[in-house]
């Protein structure tokens, strides 16, 4: 469905963030993009979202296509109907409207007014919270809650793609693990994810297939389940090493950071 071709994106004319990257979203699939701070993730969204000119950035080399449509350039509001909608990272919400104009704001480009009401309905199935306080002010929201109208709100465009940047920042492991079976169910009404992350051991656990950044570019990448048994992925991302006796540690203990030289060519 979604395919991003060799791009490379400069911002302000001179700092060049993406470099050649390429990776694809199949129809019905969960992938992972993940990657440290400054990888270059939020960079990939904003130019697949069509945001890049809010930040004084531009995709100089490649394309991206969607349905075998380009939409390199287009603006974010054609983006979205044609059916990529994404959660932000930080979930802004509007914090002085109601959980239900939260979710109105959501459905705005979508004109077919059953169509948006069969649209809030699912999500309140979905977020049976959000359906309790639904005449709450957003702001008055636990983190966890915020997070759920945030997606609820992506969920009112009717997306056939859903991009969600860093779901589970700032949140609890409790949480964390609502908001997986939240994509995962997501999922599994024929939405496609991409889940960008930095917790690899969340996003790896549900994904299908997973990309790993650098420095702009794709370092790494497998279907999610071999990523997962790859030593260089257990030792940067998932924090797991393994000593000279065969005893797996985590990084607090050993404070191994030694790059492969393989992931700097």
């Amino acid at each position: 469905m979604l395919e991003v071709a060799n791009l490379e994106v400069v911002y302000n004319d001179v700092i060049l963030v993406l470099r050649g990257l390429s990776i694809e979203v199949p129809d019905g699939k969960i992938v992972a993009l993940l990657g440290a701070n400054g990888a270059g993730k939020t960079t990939t969204l904003r130019a697949i979202s069509g945001l890049l000119d809010v930040h004084e950035g531009e995709a100089t080399k490649g394309g991206i296509t969607w349905n075998g449509q380009e939409i390199t350039h287009l603006n974010p509001a054609d983006i979205v109907k044609s059916g990529i909608t994404q959660v932000m990272e930080g979930r802004r919400v509007f914090a002085e409207l109601t959980v239900d104009e939260n979710l109105q704001t959501g459905g705005f480009t979508n004109a077919d007014k059953q169509s948006v009401q069969d649209a809030y309905d699912r999500t309140m199935e979905l977020f049976p919270v959000l359906a309790e306080r639904r005449s709450s002010l957003a702001g008055y929201l636990s983190g966890g809650e915020q997070q759920m109208l945030a997606i609820g709100r992506a969920l009112m465009a009717n997306p056939k793609l859903l991009i969600l940047d860093e779901p589970s920042l700032g949140l609890a492991p409790l949480l964390v693990e609502q908001i997986r079976d939240i994509v995962v169910d997501i999922n599994k009404t024929g939405v496609s994810v991409l889940l960008i992350e930095q917790n690899a051991a969340m996003a790896l656990s549900i994904a299908d297939y997973g990309y790993i950044m650098e420095n702009g570019k794709i370092v790494l990448d497998g279907e999610a389940s071999k990523l997962r048994e790859d030593e260089d992925v257990q030792e940067f991302y998932l924090g797991l090493h393994t000593d000279e006796s065969g005893e797996r540690k985590s990084f607090r203990d050993v404070k191994h950071y030694k790059r492969r030289k393989r992931w700097l060519s």
